[in-house]
């Protein structure tokens, strides 16, 4: 009897010994982990194949670690994504990081009437891409024979919106998430006529940021498209000179007599394509243009909007009175940033 409580003794105290060394390993700092990882864990993935995936970034020693972890709180739930370590963590700490969901993203923000050239750069500056590599896709044929229209490049299909993105996001990648949220916005306005749509919608975006004054920039230039006449689109003119590699922050004379086919102070009609990427509000406005007589409109130096105009005599008086106003500066439309996040 005594030496089966010797041995009963023996295997508590063995117990608790492996239990003790087992406790302090999960809570150990794995030091064979250096530099940084990226672990894309999929969905549906077992518990041993998280694990593996773990082990073989260098993230934890062993994948039968994980596997233990897991046996040891069955009440967690695993969330699938991109994972992102920089430095040695115990087992406990990985478990409850990916317990938590606490993924890798990059946010980019890419607000209304960004242009292909903001959008690259944007990518650039949030680590996700070269803008050199954005732009390569932005005039892939492949991706652009997807949205059915007559564009040179993805220019006006890039719906501004806010996009996560995984480390390794393509550029192909990242403008088919952008071309597909267009499809969404557009399917919902039932609009027809696509491409001149959105090239007309691309022009109000770039006119003016107050919503109410979309539907009479888009009826402006509706009215002069009916009349023949030059639309005069100060943007365009900004839009081929920045094709051309040579805007400088303001419009000069040369500008307006470029033989650019963007320019549409010498060429009549719309442009050949969208020369920003116009909100879902913009393209409503394109699809239902206000009904006026106004043929002009000029922006007040208070940035307070435009003054609308029917007749030339009354336009000279209204750029008049714009040159005569105390000057204040225009209220700015929000600027394209982006966020690299690990939340």
């Amino acid at each position: 009897m005594r030496k089966a409580a010797r041995r009963a003794a023996l295997v508590v105290l063995l117990a608790a010994g492996i239990g003790g060394v087992t406790i302090a390993a999960r809570q150990l700092p794995y030091q064979g982990f250096e530099g940084e990882a990226f672990v894309d864990l999929n969905r549906g993935e077992g518990t041993m194949a998280m694990g593996r995936a773990l082990q073989q970034a260098g993230v934890i020693r062993y994948a039968w670690q994980f596997w233990l972890e897991r046996v040891l709180r069955t009440s967690a739930k695993l969330t699938a994504g991109e994972y992102r370590f920089a430095g040695p963590s115990s087992i406990q700490t990985v478990f409850d990081r990916i317990g938590r969901g606490d993924v890798f993203y990059i946010e980019l923000r890419v607000p209304e009437g960004s242009n292909i050239f903001d959008v690259a750069k944007l990518a650039e500056a949030a680590g996700a891409m070269p803008a050199a590599e954005f732009m390569r896709a932005a005039s892939d044929p492949a991706l652009i024979r997807d949205l059915d229209s007559n564009a040179q490049t993805l220019e006006g299909y890039l719906f501004p919106a806010t996009y996560r993105l995984k480390h390794h996001t393509t550029p192909e990648e990242l403008c088919r998430m952008m071309t597909d949220q267009f499809r969404r916005q557009w399917k919902k306005l039932g609009g027809d006529k696509l491409h001149s749509a959105v090239t007309l919608a691309s022009m109000v975006e770039k006119e003016t940021g107050i919503p109410e004054e979309r539907p009479l920039v888009a009826g402006v230039f509706a009215n002069r498209l009916m009349r023949g006449m030059n639309l005069d689109c100060d943007p365009t003119a900004i839009y081929a000179a920045l094709l051309e590699d040579r805007y400088r922050g303001a419009i000069y004379q040369s500008d307006l007599a470029s033989a650019n086919p963007y320019n549409t102070y010498r060429y009549p009609g719309l442009p050949p394509g969208p020369i920003a990427n116009p909100g879902s509000e913009a393209l409503w406005a394109a699809l239902h243009p206000s009904v006026t007589n106004y043929l002009y409109f000029v922006a007040k130096r208070s940035g307070e909007g435009h003054r609308f105009s029917s007749t030339l005599t009354d336009h000279e008086k209204a750029v008049t009175a714009y040159r005569h106003e105390p000057e204040k500066r225009s209220p700015k439309k929000g600027k394209a940033t982006a966020a690299r996040k690990s939340r």
